[in-house]
């Protein structure tokens, strides 16, 4: 049984599926001979994470194929019904990068209230000829603790989301058009565990009445979720992050939001046309900017891994 892992998978993930048996092959191989290469070497199990796409070419083309895997939560590079429509199975690994995913959002977070984006790109250019100008420039932060935060997406990610900002003293604000109640647990370090209730609320309270947004939805195949409406909603000075998936946010009304200082700044982790983002918006002096590396830890990777192998055998019904 031949895995072909396209996007790499961890050291944890690999040992646990080469102890049963399988053959992994980590080579990357290039998104216009990957459909040859499946078929040369009998590939039955695809791996793959955001990099490669698994269309209807690959899944008519690769009769072999009977399981692609995604490292990760989203499946909007897999065509998911058409495998289906193939009895193909797909899965991916919704848990296992939660946290990770989380501690991100608030890394943009911190590094947006301190205007860390900033002072790290002028400090190495200005810092010992501006040193009291930058210090005067950055001198009206803010603190994470009472403001409010509104989480939009309440699955894995916003609830571990939830969960650092209670830890923080922040106040939650949750809308998810699916879940009207849900409960989450928080976990202290002596081995105490609290649940607390949360009522999710409209799009439109979460806008109106959140000091900082974060986003975690899967991409719609219409309009942005939050275009120029939707931020004109937002209280001004606020800010946005988006550790979810490109295309969520429009990317034209943010910058302008943020050039009329509607928006006080955003935190970006995926960009609409990844894996070339708008030089504008890179460029852009009020947003905190990484290269989608929301899952990007060696604690998710392993996890992902581990999860991923854990699917494979069970799919072949190859118990401990």
């Amino acid at each position: 049984m031949r895995i072909l892992a396209n996007d790499g998978i961890s050291q944890k993930g690999y040992n646990a599926l080469k102890e049963k048996g399988f053959s992994i092959i980590t080579e990357k191989v290039d998104q216009k001979n990957i459909i040859d290469y499946i078929n040369k070497e009998k590939i039955e199990v695809l791996l793959v994470r955001s990099a490669t796409k698994v269309g209807k070419d690959i899944i008519d083309s690769c009769p072999s194929i009977k399981v692609i895997g995604r490292g990760g939560v989203g499946m909007d590079n897999i065509d998911v019904e058409h495998a289906r429509k193939k009895n193909i199975t797909t899965f991916n690994t919704p848990s296992a990068s939660s946290t990770s995913v989380a501690e991100l959002v608030f890394t943009h977070l911190f590094s947006m209230t301190r205007y860390l984006f900033d002072s790290n790109r002028k400090m190495p250019l200005y810092g010992d000829s501006e040193f009291k100008k930058l210090k005067s420039n950055y001198s009206n932060g803010k603190e994470l603790f009472g403001k409010n935060l509104g989480i939009i997406g309440f699955g894995r990610i916003g609830k571990e989301v939830a969960r650092i900002a209670i830890g923080i003293g922040m106040n939650i604000i949750v809308h998810d058009k699916f879940i009207s109640n849900s409960n989450i647990e928080l976990k202290y370090f002596n081995g105490d565990t609290k649940k607390i209730k949360i009522k999710t609320v409209s799009m439109d309270t979460v806008l109106k009445e959140s000091d900082f947004i974060t986003l975690h939805i899967p991409k719609s195949e219409d309009n942005p979720i939050i275009g120029a409406k939707e931020i004109g909603k937002m209280k001004n000075g606020s800010g946005i992050i988006n550790a979810s998936r490109g295309g969520i946010i429009d990317e034209d009304a943010l910058m302008f939001a943020l050039d009329k200082e509607k928006l006080s700044y955003a935190g970006l982790d995926v960009y609409n046309n990844e894996p070339k983002p708008s030089i504008h918006l890179m460029m852009h002096n009020a947003i905190s900017l990484t290269p989608h590396i929301g899952a990007a830890t060696i604690e998710a990777q392993e996890k992902i891994g581990l999860e991923l192998a854990e699917q494979i055998c069970s799919f072949y019904n190859i118990n401990d």
